[in-house]
C-alpha cells in the first residue's frame, strides 16, 4: 500500500512538473521566435503604417527580445526609438515575467529528466499521460475566456491581471515602439503557444497509451 502510494505521488509530482515544463517551453519558445516576427511585420506592411523601415523595425524588436532573456543584464536600450519612464518600468515589469518563465523551463526541464529517467527505468509511463493531460488545462481556460469576452476584452483583463498599474497602455508618442508591436502580434503569438501546448500534449498523451498498451500486449 505504502508503495502504491509513494508511486502515485511521484506519478502527480511528475505530471505537475512536465507540465510546467511544456508550458514554459512554449511561451520561452514562442518568445525568442524572432523569424516570426520579421514574416508578420512585412506581411501586414508595418513598415507602411508606421513609417520606421523594414531594418529599424527588426533592430528595435530583437533589442526588445533580447533584453527580455533571463541572461540579458543592464538596461533596455532601443537603436532608434525613445522610450518614457513609465514604458522603461512596464518593459522591466515584463522582463521579470520572462526571466521567471525562463527559469521555470530550466528548473523544470532538469526535474523532468531526472524523474522521467527514474520512472522509466521502474517501466512506469502514465506520468507522461498525466503531465499531457495537466498541459491542457490553461490553454483550455484562455480559450473558453477568450470566447466568452472576446480577444480584446480578454487583452484588457490579461494585462490587469498581470499589472499593478496603466503604463501598458502607451502613447505612440512618447513610446513609439507599440506601433511595431500590434495587438495582432499579441494574438499571433497567444495561438502559437496554445498551438505548441496542445501538440506537445497530445504527443504526450498518445505516448504514454502506446506505452501501456504495448506493455500489456
Amino acid at each position: 500500500m505504502r508503495k502504491d502510494r509513494k508511486s502515485t505521488f511521484l506519478n502527480i509530482v511528475t505530471a505537475l512538473i512536465i507540465a510546467i515544463l511544456v508550458i514554459s517551453a512554449s511561451v520561452t519558445f514562442t518568445l525568442f521566435d524572432r523569424s516570426a516576427y520579421a514574416k508578420m511585420q512585412a506581411s501586414v506592411g508595418l513598415p507602411e503604417t508606421t513609417g520606421f523601415s523594414e531594418e529599424e523595425i527588426l533592430k528595435n524588436y530583437n533589442a526588445l527580445i533580447d533584453y527580455n532573456s533571463v541572461f540579458f543584464t543592464g538596461p533596455l536600450s532601443f537603436p532608434t526609438l525613445p522610450m518614457s519612464d513609465s514604458g522603461r518600468e512596464h518593459f522591466a515589469e515584463v522582463k521579470s515575467i520572462f526571466s521567471a518563465i525562463q527559469i521555470a523551463l530550466i528548473v523544470s526541464a532538469a526535474l523532468t529528466a531526472f524523474l522521467c529517467v527514474y520512472l522509466l527505468r521502474r517501466r512506469r509511463i502514465r506520468f507522461l499521460g498525466y503531465g499531457g493531460i495537466l498541459s491542457l488545462v490553461i490553454p483550455a481556460v484562455i480559450v473558453c475566456v477568450m470566447a466568452a469576452v472576446g480577444w480584446d476584452r480578454f487583452f484588457v483583463l490579461f494585462h490587469h491581471l498581470l499589472f499593478n498599474n496603466n503604463f501598458w497602455l502607451f502613447d505612440y508618442r512618447t513610446d513609439p515602439v507599440i506601433l511595431i508591436l500590434p495587438d495582432s502580434w499579441f494574438l499571433a503569438c497567444l495561438v502559437s503557444i496554445i498551438l505548441k501546448i496542445v501538440v506537445t500534449s497530445a504527443i504526450l498523451i498518445v505516448g504514454s497509451l502506446t506505452f501501456e498498451k504495448l506493455r500489456k500486449n
